[in-house]
Order: C-alpha cells, then sequence, then structure tokens
C-alpha cells in the first residue's frame, strides 16, 4: 500500500509573534514545490490563534504539542481537547520524548492522551523512542515495544488506524546526530512488524515517521526506506527554506 509521506514541524518553545509569521508565509510561499507530502505545522499554543488564519484555506495542517487527559477545570496551565479543537487543530504530538524525560510522562499517561486526542477527532503523533544508554544496551525494540504496547492494552490496536507514530531516537534529538537510514529503517520495519502481529491492514496502512536531526541534506534518504513514512522536524521546522526542502524530499 503507497503511504503519503507526512512532514511535520514541531516548532516546541521556539518563537515570536513576528518570527511565526514570517515563517509561516516563507512556508506558504514555497508550497507549490511541495507535490507529494502532506505538511502540518505544531506551533506553542499561544500562536496557534495567529497561525490558524494564516493557514485557512491551504494545505497546510495545524497540530498542537502537547493536550491535557482532562476535559475541563481547575489544572492550571493545561490545554484541553476541545480547546485544540476549537481553534481548528487536526492533529496532537503525545509522549514526545522531552515530555517524557523533562516532565515525567510515563507510558500509561501517553497512552491516555493518545486516547483523548482521538476520542475529540484529533490525530494523534505518538511519539517512540530509546535513549543513548538505552541503545548502547541493546534495548531498544524493548523499550520501542512497552512504549507501543502501552497504546494498544488501553486502546486496541484498531486505535493505531487513526494516529500516526513517530519513533524519535532521544539520542538524536537536537544533538546533530542522526540514525542512520539503516538504523531508522530497522526500527520503523520492528514497529510496523508488531502492529503486524495483531493486524497486517493497519500496519501496512499507518504512517511511521521519523524524528531525530532530520535536514534537507539527509530527508531523501530517508524517506527513501520502505518504512520510512516522513518526518517529525524539530530545528529545521524553523527555517522555511529548509523545512520546505524536507517537504520536498518525497519527490
Amino acid at each position: 500500500m503507497a503511504r503519503q509521506i507526512l512532514v511535520a514541524g514541531n516548532w516546541k518553545m521556539n518563537g515570536s509573534r513576528d518570527s511565526v509569521k514570517a515563517l509561516v508565509e516563507g512556508i506558504k510561499a514555497g508550497l507549490g514545490k511541495v507535490s507529494k507530502s502532506a505538511v502540518t505545522i505544531c506551533p506553542s499554543y499561544v500562536f496557534l490563534a495567529d497561525v490558524q488564519p494564516m493557514i485557512a484555506g491551504t494545505a497546510i495542517g495545524l497540530g498542537a504539542q502537547n493536550l491535557s487527559t482532562e476535559a475541563a477545570g481547575a489544572f492550571t496551565g493545561e490545554i484541553s481537547s476541545a480547546m485544540l479543537k476549537d481553534f481548528a487543530c487536526q492533529s496532537v504530538i503525545v509522549g514526545h520524548s522531552e515530555r517524557r524525560s523533562l516532565y515525567g510522562e510515563d507510558d500509561a499517561l501517553v497512552a491516555k492522551k493518545y486516547a483523548v486526542a482521538r476520542a475529540a477527532g484529533l490525530t494523534p503523533i505518538l511519539c517512540v523512542g530509546e535513549t543513548l544508554e538505552e541503545r548502547e544496551k541493546g534495548i531498544t525494540e524493548e523499550v520501542v515495544a512497552r512504549q507501543l504496547d502501552a497504546v494498544i492494552a488501553l486502546e486496541g490496536v484498531a486505535a493505531l488506524a487513526e494516529g500516526v507514530i513517530a519513533y524519535e531516537p532521544v539520542w538524536a534529538i537536537g544533538t546533530g546526530m542522526t540514525a542512520s537510514p539503516e538504523q531508522a529503517q530497522d526500527v520503523h520495519a520492528f514497529i510496523r512488524g508488531r502492529i503486524a502481529e495483531r493486524d497486517a491492514g493497519i500496519a501496512d496502512k499507518v504512517q511511521i515517521l521519523y524524528g531525530g536531526s532530520v535536514k534537507g541534506s539527509n530527508a531523501a534518504e530517508l524517506f527513501s526506506k520502505p518504512d520510512i513514512d516522513g518526518g517529525l522536524i524539530g530545528g529545521a521546522s524553523l527555517d522555511a527554506e529548509d523545512f520546505l526542502k524536507i517537504c520536498c524530499a518525497a519527490s
């Protein structure tokens, strides 16, 4: 089955109103060159209201970087799925390694966030991946399986058909180190194989993105691998020219 390449930009805690406007205008200006990839951008919460009208009517999808498991109430600093929907978000990142490592989000909480996003009609982008220490111990597959299985245990394998998976080796995020295309493909194939053990149809359909220092210079080789269906892009998504190069890599 031919899966469309998806390139999603995770802006993290970066930008100002002026820089965000310039970035979005830059992406929009070059969008005509992007022929095969679907494109999504995930600004910081406070910029969703600015970005949403700027991309209305374009092919650019809008995503958020996180969400609460709660629907409403006394949860200071949290953002609900309904609020994201109110600003026309279509997707939301759950379980990014920075949320897991810096804010203590465990597999059970990430699975719950996946479920809450899906119930709200948002496409969850589920991040999985190992640390350098875990890779050096040879337990990459064990770690990734545990993170994936938490969602399957809570939601059932069918729920993965309504989400996207992003494999992000933690040691390659923002470090300049990148898993080789072969290393990345091996883990992507493992993820697809693990899903296929439960449902081959869903495994064939689900998009699995690679995240970890993807740049315009290495995207084409990564995206050429059979089980890599695009990228979740960090630093390079803050530069319109480089982000567009990545978006065009599918061609």
